[in-house]
């Protein structure tokens, strides 16, 4: 009989491979052997997105479901007072997205202001406040999606503020401008 605590398992000295032989063979079981023409079109998916394969993996397994589309914030579309037209390099990558395209504005601009910078966003809606409560979050996010699931969305963000959007909202996941539009 073992010490309190045991389980009754083979003991963690000496070993080294059989413990490493352990874990792996648990984990090739754990993963799901994909067939290769599944993965092909979540390749391919993946690109139609703008996503890279691994990020679009990621999401597909953390949510069980597909990407439908991407709410951007206006700071990461970088459209703001002084610059109101959104640079050529993000609206261009914007048009071949094949997925909704949802945008925040983030105060003082208006959502006109932001569907006026790239046509081609599906629309705008005013951003939770800066520093506003995770209710008003939730609220502000909701009215945004409408009737698109929250699970199948992904936050494209500019600043650590909207990071928390991510989880008020139930969104998919969220991803920095930069890894997003680089």
């Amino acid at each position: 009989m073992g010490e309190i605590g045991h389980n009754g398992g083979p003991s963690l000295e000496g070993g080294v491979s059989w413990r490493r032989h352990c874990w792996s063979s648990a984990r090739e079981r754990l993963l799901p052997v994909l067939p290769v023409e599944v993965v092909r079109l979540r390749v391919k998916r993946a690109k139609a997105l703008g996503l890279d394969y691994r990020t679009y993996a990621g999401v597909r397994a953390a949510t069980g479901h597909d990407v439908v589309a991407f709410l951007f914030s206006s700071n990461a579309l970088r459209v703001s007072l002084l610059r109101p037209a959104m640079p050529e390099d993000r609206a261009g990558k914007l048009a071949v997205v094949q997925c909704g395209r949802l945008a925040l504005a983030v105060a003082p601009l208006t959502p006109g202001m932001v569907e006026a910078a790239n046509p081609v966003l599906d629309g705008a809606w005013p951003a939770p406040y800066a520093l506003a409560g995770f209710g008003e979050m939730r609220d502000r996010l909701r009215a945004a999606l409408g009737k698109v699931p929250s699970d199948q969305v992904i936050l494209v963000g500019d600043l650590g503020l909207e990071r928390d959007w991510c989880a008020a909202g139930r969104l998919a996941g969220y991803l920095p401008a930069e890894r997003y539009f680089g």
